[in-house]
């Protein structure tokens, strides 16, 4: 862990705003629960979805892999900090 300077652009809850050092672009802070909350409802669309077309089935698989990816890196980090999750990992998948 590091502690750097960010520029925050907008701080309101859940809507994030800000840009890291080395970027050109600001990016969207998304909180470990809310990404959670994210991944569990792409993967109820997924398990209820039976009518959509082959390349909504792609998107929607390519958008739940993505975010998926992102909250795996997210609780190796928690992990690998011994900090505990802000969700109950039981039973999510």
């Amino acid at each position: 862990m590091r502690v750097e300077q960010v520029e925050i652009y907008s701080d309101v809850s859940n809507a994030v705003v800000l840009r890291h050092p080395g970027r050109r672009y600001p990016g969207c802070l998304i909180q470990g629960d809310s990404l959670h909350a994210l991944v569990q409802s792409l993967r109820s669309v997924q398990r209820e979805a039976t009518c959509l077309s082959e390349d909504a089935t792609d998107a929607l698989s390519d958008a739940t892999g993505r975010l998926t990816e992102l909250l795996d890196h997210y609780r190796h980090v928690m992990a690998k900090h011994g900090l505990d999750l802000p969700f109950n990992d039981a039973g999510s998948f």
